[in-house]
């Protein structure tokens, strides 16, 4: 398996690196984040004309045509420097939901005015007794002439608070469905909350609200599937860019905070705790890598089992490099003033954001290949 670059790619990341280098430092996502919307809509804009937001989505909406490594390299910049436009919830979320179960038409009428910058999906599929089961669906939804009528409740909606569209999972006769609900439509309330990172979400109460049902009835299980497991590597990718800067703003405070007249990190003891966090970075990259070349694999198998070993990987490494980023500060470490609280939260997020570790060790050990390895040996 090749997974060097393209020149598109290593373009790609040139330009995100420079945009978040220049654009997006932390201390703008400081700001933004006591604002309604968490993040600046002209950026969002700015996105799409660079053509970012239609990187991993098909030519035909007026996407890049390309996969989820190109959306890695994206977000694995962005996780850096905390960047807080929603990419992640629109067009991971949002947009995959929509080309893995929506017709044609459909993704063009929702895609491609998002892959401008002009609007924002939200998928709303969480619930309060769903925990990971994306079966787990309380709402319904009932024919209503050519629309249908839905009921229940949704929370954690990532990018609900700014969300043109929302892309609801509902129960109908036929089965679990996609619908798609519009803002501001009769019977939709739309509560913003704050999220322990900084960022904003949403909780949405349906009340009869009208939708419109995407694809064909009762077979929206395996497009819910497919775009959390996009969504599970991309938390991966966008995690790595955030260990990665946890690891060099704590080599840097290692070689400029004194203590007994020295750098303290002429200490051995603290270079090994340096050494053991660029290893768990290391790792953490690898599956990450792995994760998202596979995600679009029609192999359930090997695609399930790459993305569970990732976001498994992220709550170890992950945790593992950030925790040890805070504890090497010292008491500053654990305040809101300095960054790397931040990126703390962020990694804490991204950790239980489409399955947190037990989860993702259960699924693994559940995947045939696994279970037939087990049954080999015994």
């Amino acid at each position: 398996m090749d997974l060097s670059l393209s020149e598109d790619q290593k373009m790609i990341k040139e330009t995100a690196a420079t945009f978040v280098k220049k654009e997006s430092p932390v201390e703008r996502m400081r700001k933004l984040r006591d604002t309604p919307l968490g993040y600046d809509a002209a950026v969002y804009r700015e996105m799409g004309e660079l053509g970012w937001l239609g990187l991993p989505l098909p030519e035909a909406v007026g996407g890049f045509g390309g996969d989820m490594v190109d959306a890695a390299i994206l977000l694995e910049e962005f996780g850096k420097t905390l960047v807080p436009e929603p990419f992640l919830a629109s067009v991971v979320l949002g947009g995959m939901s929509v080309v893995h179960g929506g017709t044609e038409a459909q993704q063009k009428e929702l895609l491609g005015p998002m892959v401008e910058g002009e609007s924002v999906l939200a998928l709303a599929w969480a619930e309060r007794d769903s925990r990971y089961d994306v079966g787990a669906v309380a709402t319904t939804a009932e024919k209503a002439g050519d629309a249908w009528k839905l009921r229940g409740e949704k929370v954690w909606v990532l990018g609900g608070q700014a969300a043109d569209h929302f892309i609801v999972s509902a129960k109908t006769g036929a089965g679990l469905s996609l619908f798609s609900v519009a803002k501001g439509a009769a019977g939709l309330d739309v509560t913003t909350v704050k999220t322990m990172d900084g960022q904003k979400a949403a909780r949405i109460r349906l009340e009869g609200a009208e939708g419109h049902l995407l694809g064909e009835e009762g077979a929206a299980l395996p497009a819910l599937e497919h775009t959390l497991d996009k969504a599970a590597a991309a938390a991966c990718a966008e995690g790595v860019g955030v260990s990665q800067t946890v690891l060099w703003m704590t080599v840097e405070y290692l070689k400029t905070r004194k203590q007994f007249g020295v750098p303290i990190g002429v200490f051995q003891a603290l270079q090994h705790r340096a050494v053991d966090m660029f290893v768990q970075a290391e790792l953490l990259k690898g599956t990450s890598i792995l994760a998202n070349t596979i995600a679009g694999d029609q192999d359930l198998d090997a695609r399930r089992s790459a993305v569970s070993a990732a976001k498994a990987q992220l709550s170890t490494s992950g945790f593992f490099v950030v925790a040890q980023g805070v504890q090497l500060h010292g008491g500053v470490g654990v305040t809101d003033e300095h960054d790397v609280s931040l990126y703390f939260k962020r990694m804490r997020v991204l950790m239980a954001l489409f399955g947190d570790e037990a989860h993702h060790v259960a699924r693994y050990m559940n995947q045939p290949s696994f279970t037939a390895g087990v049954r080999a040996e015994s």
